[in-house]
């Protein structure tokens, strides 16, 4: 099988890097690109790899840095509250040696939020592009958060799944919420995006409405609803925020 390089970009994730890195072990490579965590992250991780990286970057650069610095062609993208199933291991053993002229691979995320799988509100199935070869001189774009890679040749589907284990308590969802919309709203500002009263109060209205009744979240139950409903305030504060950037301009 080609030689695959795995990055993970971790900050104070002592909680989740021991499994995730116990899920990509096999790897002929791990790299570790770190923020300055002050928990045991790095030295957890030490007894996985010996390279680990500390830089201060945004999310996408130290993504772009951890595919510089990768030695194998086939590169995979995993982060530390991820896991890399034995079925999903073996499909890429399998697919990647009769690749043929696709060099990249789209892989689906199962999201794990407070207490069980979501299987509907627009979660799953999750398709996004972790695996592709160094020489497509795939690159990720410079957002502040879900930054996204740029790609455009030819992809195929795997069939098997990565756990995403997101937010395992209700405290961990809040503190990502206001960093996310902090981020997002500025974003939007630097692109010289405007928001509005209206914009506030029914943009959050049509997320609840979209993702609940459209995407199918009454299915997954009580977590369906209040996933939904935190959905809808995520982006009531990222507007509310963008207004008050706004304001100040």
């Amino acid at each position: 099988m080609p030689k695959i390089s795995s990055i993970v970009i971790t900050y104070n994730e002592e909680d989740n890097i021991k499994d995730c890195l116990e899920s990509i072990k096999w790897s002929d490579e791990i790299i570790i690109v770190d923020s300055g965590s002050n928990d045991r992250t790095i030295e957890i991780a030490r007894n996985y790899t010996d390279k680990i990286y500390n830089k201060s970057l945004s999310f996408a650069e130290k993504r772009n840095f951890g595919i510089e610095n990768a030695a194998c062609e086939w590169i995979l993208w995993v982060d530390a509250d991820e896991r890399v199933t034995d079925e999903l291991k073996n499909e890429i053993a399998e697919t990647i040696p009769d690749a043929g002229t696709t060099e990249a691979f789209l892989i689906s995320r199962k999201s794990f939020f407070i207490n069980k799988f979501i299987k509907h509100c627009g979660w799953y199935p999750d398709y996004t592009l972790r695996l592709f070869k160094k020489s497509t001189g795939i690159r990720f774009d410079e957002k502040k958060v879900h930054e996204k890679i740029i790609y455009s040749g030819n992809t195929q589907k795997l069939k098997y799944e990565l756990l995403h284990y997101t937010d395992k308590t209700f405290e961990h969802y809040l503190k990502k919420l206001n960093s996310y919309t902090t981020f997002s709203a500025q974003e939007m500002f630097e692109e010289g995006k405007r928001s509005s009263i209206s914009e506030i109060l029914f943009r959050p209205l049509f997320t609840f409405f979209k993702m609940y009744i459209l995407q199918a979240g009454f299915l997954d139950g009580f977590m369906g609803l209040v996933l939904c409903v935190l959905s809808g305030t995520h982006v009531f504060f990222k507007y509310s925020k963008l207004y008050e950037l706004n304001l100040k301009k």
